[in-house]
């Protein structure tokens, strides 16, 4: 028994090893633009450190979620992220406790307009301190409202950002007209008759001059198409 337990033990940790091999690391020909999303827990970040990263060719930050909060490090990343040349993107945490339009008007206020950035982003999950889950057309309504809002603002349609549960329950027949950023960190993603734009493929990365973990993603696509985005 106890040589069995020791060869199972083995092959557990045999299986986790390669998981989080697969979640960190891929292949750079396969998915040759690669960055990270940041927020307010990672701290202080050292962006001369970052910038010798090669698999960091952008970063979504964190600006603002739900109707009042601002991010308390976005304005310092916005501005680093922009004079060492790493291409910057804005992101909001959507809410459903509060309108649309209060949602649009808190990431406006924080979110400067740079035509070389990214498109911004909506984060849209089942997270937070939110717990309210309207009906689907009720949801979208308002989503919408904050989506053209903030198209209007910046001349791009926005990205969405989303799980695989949030997408089942509301997106899936809806607003398929916006590029999507899916989260998976077990395998590539896949969606019936739809395609991803981003791919967040782990959420315990590491890279120079960020401690701790760092969500690590990808772009669908070669560096011209990245350009041009």
């Amino acid at each position: 028994m106890k040589f069995l337990y020791n060869i199972l033990i083995a092959l557990a940790s045999f299986f986790s090893s390669s998981c989080t091999s697969h979640a960190t690391n891929l292949d750079s020909t396969k998915y040759p633009i690669q960055g990270i999303d940041i927020s307010h827990h990672q701290g202080v970040i050292d962006w001369k450190s970052l910038k010798q990263e090669a698999k960091v060719q952008f970063v979504f930050m964190k600006a603002t979620e739900g109707g009042n909060f601002k991010d308390t490090k976005f304005q310092y990343n916005w501005k680093a992220a922009k004079e060492i040349g790493i291409r910057r993107g804005a992101y909001h945490f959507y809410s459903f406790c509060k309108a649309g339009a209060e949602q649009a008007a808190n990431f406006i206020s924080s979110v400067p307009i740079d035509k070389n950035a990214l498109p911004p982003v909506v984060d849209l999950e089942f997270l937070g301190s939110c717990k309210k889950r309207p009906p689907v057309q009720e949801a979208i309504k308002e989503i919408q409202i904050f989506l053209d809002l903030l198209e209007k603002q910046y001349g791009k349609p926005p990205i969405l950002y989303t799980t695989y549960a949030f997408y089942e329950v509301y997106l899936k027949e809806d607003l398929t007209s916006y590029d999507l950023w899916l989260r998976d960190i077990q395998k590539e993603p896949i969606l019936e008759n739809r395609n991803w734009k981003f791919w967040q493929f782990s959420n315990r990365g590491t890279r120079k001059g960020i401690k701790g973990n760092v969500d690590l993603n990808v772009f669908y696509g070669n560096i011209q198409s990245f350009n041009q985005y």
